[in-house]
C-alpha cells in the first residue's frame, strides 16, 4: 500500500505557484504594486495555537505576498546590478533545500564538497585566475570581501611577527586600505567587520574615466611609511563599471609591498568574454578577488566567490580543527576555506549554472547584457529632454533629466530626475535604480540578466518616451 509523501502537497502548491511568476513575468508590472500597509496586513496574522496543512501555508503566503514582489527575475529589470536565476540554477537550488546539506565538511555532505572543487577550479578557468588560487564559495560578494580581506591582513601582519588570528588587532601594527574613492559600501563594512574600522579605508581621487592613477596611487604608498597596506583596485565600478589599469597598477603596490584585492562584483565577470577581457588586462596578478554569482552568473540568492592566490594566509584567517568534527585530508574541506561552519549548499547551483551555459554560454550572455546595455542607453539618450551622463563601457550606463521648466536649478534638474525614473516604475515596463554621481542625481541603467532582450530594451525605451511626452511642456491651447 502507498503512501503519499508529506512532501508532495507542498512542494506541488510551490512548483505551481513559481511557474505562474516566473510564466508571468513578461505581463506583470516589474516593480512592486503592494504598499507596505497593505502586505503587513496580510502578513501580520496572529500565530495560532494549532498548526495548519503545509500546501495551506504556501497557498495563502502566495496570496499574501501577491503585488509585493519585485519582477527581478525577469528581463526588465535594470537596477542595482541585480541578475536573475538561469532554469538549472534555479532547479539545482531547489534540489539544495531538498537535499539540506551542511556544506561544511566532507562527512557531512560529500558530494557537495566534490561539487564545490569542480566548481572553484571552473571558476578560476573562466575568469582567468591563476589555478593554483585558492577559494571559498560566500553568501555574496560582502562576505567575499571579508574572506579576501582577512586573508590579507594575516599575511600583511605575519610580515611583520603579528599572528593576528592568536593575539588579535590590539597592539598590532595598523592596516590601511587604499583605494579609488567610488569604492563599494562593501568595503568600508568589511573593514569593520575585520576590526580595522571605516577609518582606514582611504578614498583616492580618480581620473574622468573613474580610474585611481598611477601617480595618484603611488604618492598614497609613500605617505604610507612601510606600513601594512591592501590596495582595492576596481574591476568594474558600482556606478560606470570603470576599470582600473591593472597592469599598471598591480606591480606598482606590489613594489612597495601592499596586497592588491580586487573588488569585481559583477565586472571580474569581463574576463569570461572576448571581446571585453582587454578591459582586465593584467588583473590576474593580483593577491586576491572577489566577485558574485548572484549578480552576472545568474544563479540564485546567495552567491558569491572569494579567490585568493595565497592559500596559505586564507586557510591561516579561516580554518578551524576540533575533535568533533571529521576532517579529511584527501579533499578540500570548506570549512577551512569559508567565514562560516554551517552553510548551505551553494556551490550546487553554481555548478548548474555553468553546467547550463558552457563557457560559450557565458561569453555570450556577458556579451548580451553588454549589448543590451548599450542599446537601452543610446534608445533613451536619443529621446527629447535627455542628458547621457555615461555611455557603458560594460553593462553600467549613466543618464539624467533635467528639467524642462525654464530657469531652472540643479537642485530641480536631481528631482526631475529622480521623478521620471519614478513615473517609470509606475507606469510598470522597468525598473530602473537612481544613483548621484559627481554631484548629480542620474538614473542607472544596468543589465545583468540572462533573459534581457531587444524586445524588453524596446518597452523600457517606449516607457520612457511616455513618460517624457507627458511632461513636455505644451503651448497654452494645446495644455490640457
Amino acid at each position: 500500500m502507498s503512501t503519499i509523501s508529506p512532501f508532495r502537497p507542498a512542494l506541488e502548491r510551490a512548483l505551481n505557484h513559481a511557474l505562474a511568476h516566473l510564466d508571468g513575468l513578461e505581463r506583470q508590472a516589474v516593480g512592486a504594486r503592494a504598499s507596505l500597509d497593505t502586505l503587513r496586513a496580510r502578513l501580520s496574522v496572529p500565530l495560532g495555537d494549532a498548526g495548519m496543512p503545509a500546501a495551506q501555508v504556501i497557498d495563502e503566503l502566495a496570496a499574501a505576498t501577491a503585488g509585493g514582489i519585485n519582477g527581478s527575475a525577469g528581463g526588465r529589470f535594470f537596477g542595482w546590478v541585480i541578475g536573475g536565476a538561469l532554469p538549472a540554477a534555479l532547479a539545482a537550488d531547489w534540489l539544495t533545500s531538498a537535499w539540506d546539506q551542511n556544506a561544511a565538511t566532507f562527512a557531512c555532505a560529500p558530494a557537495v564538497t566534490v561539487i564545490e572543487e569542480v566548481c572553484g577550479g571552473w571558476l578560476k578557468e573562466l575568469l582567468g585566475l591563476p589555478r593554483d588560487a585558492s577559494f571559498a564559495l560566500t553568501s555574496g560578494c560582502q562576505m567575499a570581501h571579508a574572506s579576501a580581506l582577512a586573508a590579507a591582513r594575516n599575511a600583511l601582519l605575519a610580515r611583520r611577527g603579528w599572528d593576528v588570528e592568536r593575539d588579535g588587532l590590539c597592539g598590532a601594527p595598523p592596516l590601511r586600505i587604499l583605494s579609488g574613492d567610488q569604492f563599494h559600501g562593501s568595503i568600508t563594512r568589511a573593514a569593520r567587520l575585520l576590526g580595522l574600522g571605516s577609518g582606514a579605508v582611504t578614498g583616492l581621487p580618480v581620473n574622468q574615466a573613474g580610474q585611481l592613477e598611477a601617480a595618484t596611487l603611488q604618492q598614497a604608498l609613500i605617505g604610507s611609511a612601510g606600513g601594512p597596506v591592501i590596495v582595492l583596485l576596481q574591476a568594474g565600478d558600482l556606478n560606470i563599471g570603470a576599470c582600473d589599469r591593472f597592469a599598471e597598477l598591480i606591480p606598482l603596490a606590489h613594489r612597495y609591498g601592499a596586497w592588491v584585492h580586487v573588488d569585481g562584483a559583477f565586472g571580474l565577470w569581463a574576463n569570461a568574454s572576448a571581446r571585453y577581457r582587454h578591459l582586465l588586462a593584467g588583473v590576474a596578478h593580483a593577491d586576491s578577488w572577489a566577485t558574485d554569482g548572484h549578480k552576472w552568473l545568474n544563479v540564485p540568492y546567495d552567491s558569491g566567490f572569494a579567490f585568493v592566490a595565497h592559500a596559505d594566509a586564507q586557510r591561516r584567517a579561516m580554518s578551524y580543527e576540533a575533535s568533533y568534527v571529521a576532517h579529511n585530508d584527501h579533499v578540500r574541506e570548506p570549512k577551512d576555506w569559508n567565514p562560516e561552519w554551517s552553510r548551505r549548499a551553494r556551490g550546487v547551483a553554481a555548478y548548474a549554472a555553468l553546467r547550463q551555459l558552457g563557457r560559450d554560454g557565458v561569453d555570450a550572455m556577458i556579451e548580451r547584457c553588454c549589448a543590451a546595455a548599450h542599446a537601452l542607453v543610446s534608445g533613451i539618450a536619443a529621446l527629447p529632454g535627455v542628458e547621457l551622463v555615461w555611455a557603458p563601457t560594460l553593462n553600467q550606463g549613466l543618464l539624467r533629466f533635467p528639467d524642462p521648466r525654464p530657469g531652472a536649478t540643479e537642485a530641480d534638474h536631481d528631482r526631475w530626475t529622480d521623478q521620471v525614473s519614478g513615473a517609470v516604475l509606475a507606469g510598470g515596463e522597468a525598473l530602473f535604480s537612481n544613483t548621484t554621481w559627481r554631484g548629480k542625481r542620474c538614473m542607472r541603467v544596468s543589465v545583468c540578466n540572462w533573459q534581457t532582450g531587444d524586445a524588453d530594451v524596446a518597452r523600457a525605451v517606449a516607457a520612457l518616451a511616455r513618460v517624457l511626452e507627458r511632461a513636455r511642456p505644451r503651448p497654452p491651447d494645446l495644455a490640457v
